[in-house]
């Protein structure tokens, strides 16, 4: 199904982008929905159960996607896939997407990750090998890490994680909160930079999200050659997109997800939820190149002055596409289409649920659209 908009609309729009961007990248506001294929609950690979899919990431050479699992090392070691993705018509058939392989994250000593000792949600691409983002288990004391793995699983280094993003005494004064910490991981065309954020504000910054305001979550920049990271950047959400009242614990606001453009630029998911109104999922454009550097801020909240974020404007409500969405909390760059233009592939996250699927969509963004360079 393809989105359209008024002659005004679009004028309007390509005349923010322009105001938007002061460099050379402009984004068209045409999308187009491709179609989407649904892996039930309870599907086995090699003798795992394929679900609980919070990240995706994709090898242009093999023309595969890897997408982590969730799953802390509880109903089966902790993995990520190998998926197939069948774009080649032009669209994404509800048959179109297939579990290919299966590979175990091993530890330093090269164990298996034993229960609960991790809760991976994010994966990226580095050009031969992974790095992978878990939220760690703040109830459990374990912490949170970014690490490179090969794609054999071996793991190959850890990235340090800032001090302010953690609270090693565990009293909850400072650090990510629990469930709302690192998700999302991204790496720039030129491998130089990697990217992840927190879902919602560190305990000094701020609230989490609720009806009437966003949250500050921080956007965090690696360097992938010094690995150390040495940019951040302050990302509002937008608020709670409803509530449903009667079990206002279960809502949710956040940013699950990044995609590089360049160093730049990124595109940016953000999902809500309300139990019983279900998922608003939106897709932005983000612009860091005005927005200050906070990396020497222990906390917002402390700054002498006014803090610049980064710029974002609306590319896409998902719910605008009139099909049931669910639980969106992966994003990547897809293979190149036989009629041009960029992919964009989203998965959800199952939860193992049965109720739930692990949904995956494709969209197709114009032509001349700025992606990654070489992809």
């Amino acid at each position: 199904m393809r989105i359209f908009l008024s002659i005004f609309e679009v004028i309007l729009i390509l005349t923010l982008f322009f105001i938007f961007s002061t460099s050379s990248v402009a984004i068209s506001t045409i999308i187009d929905f491709m179609g989407q294929a649904n892996l039930p609950t309870g599907l086995l690979y090699n003798n795992t159960e394929v679900g609980g899919l919070s990240g995706i990431t994709y090898n242009p050479e093999q023309q595969v996607y890897y997408a982590i699992s969730d799953d802390s090392s509880n109903k089966n070691k902790a993995r990520f896939y190998t998926l197939n993705i069948d774009l080649s018509s032009g669209s994404l058939p509800e048959t179109g997407v297939s579990v290919i392989g299966v590979t175990q994250l091993l530890t330093e000593t090269g164990e298996t990750f034993t229960k609960d000792s991790l809760d991976p949600e994010g994966i990226a691409f580095s050009g031969n090998s992974v790095f992978i983002a878990s939220e760690g288990n703040f109830y459990g004391n374990i912490l949170d890490f970014i690490k490179e793995f090969s794609l054999q699983g071996k793991l190959l280094r850890s990235l340090p994680i800032p001090e302010k993003f953690r609270d090693k005494n565990w009293s909850k004064n400072q650090g990510v909160r629990s469930n709302l910490s690192l998700e999302s991981l991204t790496i720039t065309p030129d491998k130089n930079y990697l990217f992840t954020a927190s879902e919602n504000a560190l305990i000094q910054d701020g609230e989490i999200a609720n009806l009437d305001r966003g949250t500050p979550s921080r956007i965090l920049r690696y360097n992938l050659q010094t690995n150390q990271p040495d940019r951040e950047f302050l990302y509002f959400t937008d608020p709670l997109a409803n509530s449903s009242f009667i079990a206002e614990q279960y809502d949710r606001q956040g940013l699950v997800d990044l995609l590089a453009i360049d160093q730049e630029h990124l595109i940016s998911l953000e999902r809500s939820f309300s139990l019983g109104l279900g998922y608003t999922i939106k897709l932005f454009l983000v612009n860091l190149e005005k927005a200050d550097n906070i990396q020497e801020l222990e906390s917002i909240k402390l700054a002498n002055s006014e803090i610049l974020p980064v710029e974002k404007t609306l590319l896409l409500n998902l719910n605008s596409l009139n099909i049931l969405i669910d639980n969106i909390e992966g994003l990547t760059w897809g293979s190149p289409l036989p009629e041009g233009g960029r992919s964009l592939i989203l998965i959800s996250d199952n939860n193992f649920m049965s109720l739930q699927t692990t949904q995956i969509i494709a969209l197709r963004i114009n032509p001349n659209v700025v992606s990654p360079e070489g992809l």
